[in-house]
């Protein structure tokens, strides 16, 4: 189960597609009824949604850490109002009030402890190139933090498991199985081990642990053990509701970035003002999964003012390239592919685009914390034929507002080499620090 690590394939990235070619016909393992949609209490509930109180947690003991967050979910319950601060742009977020003050006490409190078992490249190897480097990112900083990282398990909120999805498909799957048993029994061991030599998973079963997995297959490498699928927090690019993993509340929605340069991850930011961007809709990209093939059937070369593509034409691209084109767009279309989750959302951010996002189920990053219906345009998949239509009738001065809340939440999306306040690595961490605080019950 254990094979010797395999080379990654080559990466062929190019213009017209940013997406890398997949497994559609692997069979992930099946494990059983979907599990609940919900553990969060309603009192820290940005987002509106409807949440049951959370399980009672059973802790084996109590830690210092324990009373923090109840002090911190105190804090955010009772989070001073927030008027006009520089730094937050208020209409972006569900509310900006509780954001802040969660923000402020992570800042001052959270600490993680890094497992140091396993070995490469599996285990402590950042991938920080292609579509699924945001888990790359992820551990490559905060496995270089000073701020949050401690080597004192017993101060710890939070415990990471420093394992790479991405890795675990370059070196365990094995071509034309079409399937990930290997893969979820390699995960499983992995847990098994650190339950056995350390007692930190076993004292909440799990509850303060976390992975961040971008590839695809992350979700799927839990099913063979119960804890780490119902109780760890899962930050997840693949954030699907119908599968039965995802677990809205518990769970983190990791935005997809794709990194062409990883010494240059902010390399082509921006894009042209409202004004300027003559394309009313812009898609191209392979036809995976059963949204696209519908929306090139309905819009595919018959609207000069809709721009879909399958792979871009090279008679296309010899005037503009993929890239132009999302930054002379007013919408960037981003359709699901074989899974819920596309790169294109955060590409669209990137270059200043309105992301409309076609894909039922699927949960927006920081939907904790950030009002999607500020900056992006969600379309149901029944609607792809209405396509234009729905975006025709947004006012001109609403898309103007849109696009102008897209270029300030652009700063949420960023990579740093350092990391800076408010970044995508302080949203993330930010994301998985507010679930554990949800969890912590006040008497």
């Amino acid at each position: 189960m254990f094979p010797a690590p395999a080379p990654s394939p080559v990466e062929n990235f190019d213009d017209t597609s940013n997406e890398e070619p997949e497994h559609p016909g692997v069979k992930p393992i099946s494990s059983g009824p979907p599990t609940s949609s919900s553990n969060v209490s309603g009192d820290l509930d940005m987002s509106g949604h409807a949440a049951p109180p959370p399980k009672r947690e059973i802790l084996l003991w109590s830690t210092a850490a324990d009373e923090e967050l109840l002090y911190a979910k105190k804090e955010i319950v009772n989070a001073p109002l927030v008027t006009d601060d520089p730094d937050l742009y208020a209409p972006l977020f569900l509310n900006v009030s509780i954001f802040k003050r969660s923000y402020e006490l992570m800042e001052r409190l959270l600490k993680v402890f890094i497992y140091h078992d396993g070995a490469k490249p599996i285990f402590h190897s950042p991938e920080l190139k292609g579509i699924y480097a945001s888990e790359g990112w992820f551990m490559k900083l905060i496995e270089g933090n000073q701020n949050f990282v401690v080597r004192d398990p017993n101060r710890a909120h939070l415990f990471y498991l420093p394992y790479s999805s991405r890795q675990l498909e370059h070196n365990l799957y094995v071509p034309g199985s079409n399937t990930l048993e290997p893969l979820s029994i390699f995960v499983k061991n992995y847990i098994d081990m650190i339950s056995a030599k350390f007692p930190y998973w076993n004292r909440t079963k799990g509850a303060d642990h976390f992975f961040v997995a971008c590839h695809d297959w992350g979700p799927y490498t839990t099913k063979l053990h119960d804890e780490l699928r119902r109780n760890t927090i899962k930050a997840l690019c693949n954030a699907d509701l119908s599968e039965g993993v995802f677990i809205r509340g518990r769970d983190v929605s990791l935005p997809e970035t794709f990194v062409r340069s990883p010494r240059r991850p902010l390399r082509d930011i921006g894009g042209k003002p409202a004004t300027e961007r003559s394309i009313l809709a812009f898609f191209a990209g392979q036809m995976h999964g059963r949204v696209r093939p519908i929306l090139l059937q309905y819009w595919g070369g018959k609207d000069t003012d809709m721009r879909i593509y399958g792979r871009l034409p090279r008679r296309i691209t010899r005037r503009m390239n993929y890239v132009q084109h999302m930054k002379s767009s007013k919408y960037c279309i981003c359709p699901m592919g074989y899974e819920v989750n596309s790169p294109r959302i955060v590409e669209a951010i990137y270059y200043e685009c309105i992301p409309v996002i076609i894909a039922d189920n699927f949960v927006l990053p920081f939907d904790d914390a950030l009002d999607w219906s500020t900056f992006s345009v969600v379309v149901p998949e029944k609607d792809v034929p209405r396509l234009k239509e729905i975006l025709l009738r947004i006012p001109e001065s609403r898309y103007i507002t849109m696009q102008s809340n897209v270029k300030k939440v652009q700063k949420h999306f960023l990579w740093h080499a350092k990391p800076v306040k408010y970044d995508i690595f302080h949203m993330i961490l930010h994301s998985v620090w507010f679930s554990r605080v949800n969890q912590a019950q006040i008497q």
